[in-house]
């Protein structure tokens, strides 16, 4: 099963675009609070932030754990995993501005680990 999953390079290059996408989100949901705060209310919704590390987790164990059995390596997926566990601490402080920054930071480590696991693999 595991065989027919895209490479992990690939899962590596899509979880750090995912990233990215997460710091987009973060700032535009700050910023469209700040500017309109009817309107971030969706975008501040918890269960968007739970769907969206779930979907983190499942590309992060995925990547990190193929690519620690294929190069093994396992910093990247203890940097990664370090990643992970910040963004859920993140999830569970509330919404206000140290969130963002939290979670910000610990999507950056995520990212970092992603990385780290894609030049390894190569």
């Amino acid at each position: 099963m595991i065989e027919r999953l895209p490479a992990t390079g690939t899962l590596d290059r899509w979880a750090i675009g995912l990233s990215g996408l997460c710091v987009v989100h973060c700032i535009s949901s700050v910023l469209l609070v700040t500017f309109l705060a009817s309107a971030g209310g969706a975008l501040l919704s918890h269960g968007l932030h739970e769907i969206g590390l779930g979907v983190a987790i499942l590309i992060g164990v995925v990547a990190l754990v193929r690519g620690s059995l294929e190069h093994g390596y396992t910093l990247p997926a203890a940097i990664g995993g370090l990643g992970l566990g910040v963004m859920a601490g993140a999830l569970s402080m509330g919404h206000h501005a140290d969130e963002t920054v939290v979670t910000l930071f610990g999507v950056a480590i995520l990212a970092l680990g992603h990385d780290l696991n894609r030049r390894a693999a190569n």
